[in-house]
């Protein structure tokens, strides 16, 4: 499959003009309204849980657009800054459905599973939904700040029924079963992208590790169309299926998991055997190899201080309370560097304790850390302990390290 390309993407779906500036038409009897469910690609980290979206079919007002809530724009200012700091601004873009290539012929083009629910809606129910979404994609209205799990290309569908509909709609609970967190909900996804399931563990820190309710599974498009099956207008005698109609518009072919041996395992697994090899030789020859402990305590302290400033200077509020900063301690990149060895001596002793203790206690942590990183951090305990073994005797001899 060939490589995909966000900025293609943004650059097709992009269609605000439609939005700006059509007027709202009245809709025939014969129109419809739909939920579209994406399935999942995993040719990258995004594109992995799936897009849903909203769909108008008024074949008498030539009318077939897609209501998209997952836009963005690369060239709003300040992207990049905005993206880091929690504050990037996702927008509903309103598009061209079934014409050749747009909506649908793009997501079939990366064999994306479509499905449609067509909504059980009289038509003073369409009207007012659709006029809802078109107002909404005005330029004033459009813009919002996206969140990973709260508020995203998926939960909007949810809470614009509740927006429109209120009281009169009912999303159930009983077809959620077991007990998930946001963070294995996430793993489920990403369980052919190693490196990407790492990273949201690394950066993402205790927030994640709350159990989800049955509404918070909607962050997720397959748990929204889901919801939407389980979902009725009114209740008792006059409760009627949200969903009339629900058909498989494209059956997407299984994407085969690919073998690569540059994988967390191969990659951390070679990392301690040779952090450990020379660990055994400096033990046995009374010497510190410091090009491996300045490479090891630089990249964790530095990784240390990203998650510190994802946590307290960014908005991104899953980044809050991360349990990494037990390994990868912003400190590494002070007290193993300074030249006074009682100091340093009495620093690679505490992190050899701490380390020994995360690791013993890595299974009942509050938070659940990747297990991918465990050949790391005993990498690490390896280096605290033969520094904070060999300092006092090198120094005893005489010899400066």
């Amino acid at each position: 499959m060939k490589k995909f390309s966000l900025q293609f993407l943004v650059t097709l779906v992009l269609l605000t003009a439609i939005s700006a500036k059509a007027q709202v038409k009245k809709l025939s009897d014969s129109a419809r309204i739909s939920l579209i469910t994406c399935g999942p690609w995993q040719g990258e980290l995004y594109s992995a849980f799936g897009h849903s979206a909203f769909r108008i079919y008024d074949p008498e007002q030539d009318l077939d657009w897609v209501f998209n809530y997952g836009t963005f724009d690369f060239n709003q200012p300040n992207f990049y800054l905005n993206f880091a700091r929690g504050k990037n601004q996702y927008m509903l873009s309103v598009q061209e459905y079934s014409r050749p290539g747009t909506f649908k012929d793009f997501y079939i083009s990366y064999n994306r599973y479509i499905h449609e629910q067509i909504l059980n809606l009289n038509k003073y129910q369409k009207q007012r939904l659709y006029t809802y979404l078109m107002n909404n994609a005005k330029p004033e209205y459009r813009g919002y700040f996206y969140d990973y799990f709260y508020d995203n290309c998926s939960t909007r569908p949810r809470d614009v029924l509740k927006a429109v509909f209120g009281n009169h709609i009912h999303f159930e609970s009983s077809h959620i079963s077991g007990s998930k967190t946001i963070r294995q909900l996430t793993d489920d996804y990403l369980r052919q992208q190693p490196w990407g399931d790492l990273g949201i563990d690394i950066c993402l820190g205790l927030p994640m590790d709350k159990v989800a309710s049955p509404m918070e599974y909607t962050f997720l498009p397959d748990y929204l169309e889901l919801a939407f099956d389980n979902a009725h207008f009114g209740s008792g005698r006059n409760s009627i299926p949200l969903v009339k109609e629900k058909k498989v518009v494209y059956a997407a072919s299984k994407e085969s998991a690919e073998f690569s041996l540059f994988h967390p395992w191969i990659v951390f697994g070679a990392l301690f055997f040779a952090v450990a090899l020379i660990s055994y030789f400096d033990f046995r020859k009374n010497r510190i190899t410091r090009w491996i402990d300045y490479s090891l305590f630089f990249i964790t302290g530095t990784l240390g201080v990203l998650l510190v400033l994802l946590w307290f200077a960014t908005d991104h509020k899953a980044a809050a309370q991360n349990f990494n900063l037990l390994w990868a301690m912003p400190l590494n990149l002070y007290f193993p560097f300074i030249k006074d060895t009682s100091t340093r001596r009495k620093y690679f002793q505490g992190m050899t304790i701490l380390t020994l203790a995360l690791l013993l206690g890595w299974s009942i942590l509050p938070q659940e850390l990747n297990i991918f990183l465990v050949p790391v951090v005993a990498a690490m305990l390896l280096r605290y302990l033969i520094n904070s073994e060999l300092i006092k005797k090198l120094s005893s001899a005489g010899i400066k390290k």
